[in-house]
């Protein structure tokens, strides 16, 4: 019996965005690197801030009390802190190298308080949530540097932010899956990531240039991959920071005013008309029971 050789392909670039600078919640000065223009090509995240500020006048207004519905936000911040409010109950601050993970689901109103610190560094997404998935019970749950396994290889090392990395196993989402890694890089070190054929692969280039599948990419850039098996990285000169995130692409139609993401005009109109009428939470904290 003849057995035909695998053949490897190697994942390339199908398209760079390095986004615009804009003011979000009540005054916060950011880059808004993936929006509406990139949900097509980027699905299933529908939105990368960027914040990277040594001054606190950019940010310390934070973001007022707003509503999600219909996705899952995860905020990583290399440095700096962030304060997390929300109708479940739930406060809470994350600091360097931590992640805070919520799950809207059918509706959650939350704010984000950032103090002053020396330098705010790192990157808010969303993650969107499958039609099914939409209405599901909104969560919240805080990643601990404790938690995050710090995994070296020549010429640099690899944070497991969530999801898994070869045999290790970090936090894994409810929802869809997502794999995220913050990779950082010596000078001309190069880390090679398997990657399952099919798997939805982007990366945003946190600090520093990076050779991303053998093509030069600039500071603050996010790259969606073509569909492979592999994923190579180097590190350019003064070497690199790369966050990585593998999920899956829904295909699925995408309807979105403001906060609020969800795959009808229809269920955005019932949104915020139980938003008017105060009907908008479904879940709400019983705390007798702790919840």
């Amino acid at each position: 019996m003849k057995y035909r050789r695998r053949v490897v392909m190697k994942r390339t670039i199908r398209k760079a965005v390095t986004g615009f600078r804009t003011v979000d919640g009540a005054g916060v000065n950011l880059v808004r690197v993936l929006g509406r223009d990139n949900v097509e090509e980027f699905d299933p995240i529908l939105m990368l801030d960027s914040f990277d500020s040594t001054d606190p006048a950019d940010y310390t207004a934070g973001f007022p009390m707003h509503p999600h519905r219909g996705i899952e936000t995860v905020s990583y911040l290399y440095r700096g802190r962030m304060v997390h409010r929300d109708t479940l109950g739930n406060e809470d601050q994350i600091s360097d190298g931590e992640v805070q993970w919520m799950n809207s689901g059918s509706g959650i109103l939350h704010e984000e308080q950032v103090p002053a610190a020396e330098r705010l560094l790192g990157v808010q997404l969303w993650l969107n949530l499958p039609e099914e998935d939409k209405m599901s019970v909104p969560t919240y749950r805080a990643i601990r540097k404790d938690e995050i396994r710090e995994i070296p290889f020549e010429g640099g090392f690899l944070r497991l932010l969530a999801g898994a990395y070869g045999a290790y196993q970090g936090h894994r989402g409810d929802h869809l899956p997502l794999d995220y890694y913050d990779v950082h890089l010596d000078e001309d070190a190069e880390l090679v990531i398997p990657t399952e054929e099919d798997e939805s692969v982007m990366v945003f280039t946190l600090l520093g240039d990076a050779l991303v599948a053998d093509e030069p990419v600039r500071e603050k850039t996010a790259v969606k991959l073509t569909e492979g098996d592999s994923l190579s990285l180097r590190g350019a000169a003064g070497g690199s920071q790369i966050l990585v995130m593998k999920s899956r692409a829904l295909h699925e139609p995408v309807a979105w005013a403001g906060p609020i993401v969800m795959n009808s005009r229809q269920e955005l109109s019932e949104a915020f008309l139980e938003l008017e009428e105060g009907t908008f939470i479904r879940e709400r904290p019983d705390f007798n029971t702790g919840r």
